[in-house]
């Protein structure tokens, strides 16, 4: 089947059958191989926030697990790694990065005047690429959306300026997502407000550089780990006993179930042995020509 071809069908395995995997074009595989050849430095920002009353919130299990995966990969082959995320998902993010095995520790975004601080800390690291997974994007309404088209404005920091704050320095953008409503993914608007529930209002404006999708966002950290494992023949995939153990220090560190807002071991409400089933198929992808 070839090696493109068969990570690109683990990617789009698509439980929650959300319209955007069923009706996009396949991701672009050769376009992403080709910006990972010249990374020298990267910024990987995630966290995305989920309420659990009034004024609490707290990052969900999706995004935190794949930005581990991606941070370990790029320290493994000699990538410097800045990760941003912000209060509420701060210490979801280190514990998924610590229990990695990581070198870096996430930054907090401010409360505010984030896009001075954004714009700052891309002046002075110069990283090759902004990455960003499972961070939600702002829509052309200026508002950011939930799945359901509700606003989260008030949820997290609004750091969507990333994108424009990175083209106009010259960075590459990589951006993962799987509903829709994530930074970046204006670059798949037609299809998002067409295929998508709510996708017209949910839909990010921010265009990505390279959109790439998956039926959940976290499996684009196997994604990637993949190619770079390939390009420099080692191997940066995790055992299935790391991805149980980083689930499990993130609940502890308060996360929870994006979608059932539980503190429990699963992602978008499917069970782990769902998500090892793909890493299973990425595995199997990686033997292929």
């Amino acid at each position: 089947m070839g090696f493109f071809k068969k990570l690109d069908e683990a990617m789009r395995y698509d439980p929650g059958n959300r319209g955007l995997l069923a009706n996009a074009p396949a991701n672009p595989l050769d376009r992403l191989q080709e910006a990972l050849q010249e990374i020298t430095g990267v910024v990987i920002l995630t966290g995305f926030p989920v309420r659990l009353g009034l004024h609490n919130f707290t990052g969900e299990t999706d995004g935190p697990l794949g930005a581990a995966n991606l941070a370990f990969a790029f320290e493994s082959i000699g990538v410097p790694v800045w990760l941003l995320t912000d209060e509420e998902a701060y210490w979801v993010v280190n514990a998924a990065v610590t229990r990695r095995g990581c070198k870096c520790r996430p930054l907090m975004l401010p409360k505010y005047e984030a896009d001075e601080f954004i714009a700052a800390q891309l002046d002075a690291i110069k990283p090759s690429h902004v990455l960003t997974i499972e961070r939600p994007g702002k829509a052309r309404d200026g508002h950011y959306h939930n799945m359901r088209g509700g606003i989260i404005d008030a949820m997290f920091v609004d750091a969507s300026s990333i994108i424009e704050a990175a083209r106009e320095r010259g960075i590459t953008t990589i951006s993962i997502g799987d509903g829709g409503n994530e930074i970046g993914m204006g670059a798949l608007a037609e299809t998002i407000e067409k295929y998508v529930p709510h996708g017209e209002a949910i839909c990010a404006r921010e265009v990505a550089d390279i959109a790439l999708i998956s039926g959940v966002s976290n499996w684009w950290g196997w994604g990637v780990s993949a190619l770079l494992s390939r390009m420099y023949g080692i191997s940066l995939l995790p055992s299935d006993d790391m991805e149980r153990g980083m689930l499990h220090e993130m609940v502890l560190a308060g996360s929870v179930d994006g979608c059932t807002k539980k503190p429990e071991e699963t992602v978008d409400n499917l069970p782990m042995e769902v998500h090892l089933g793909v890493l299973s198929n990425v595995r199997s992808a990686m033997q292929e020509k």
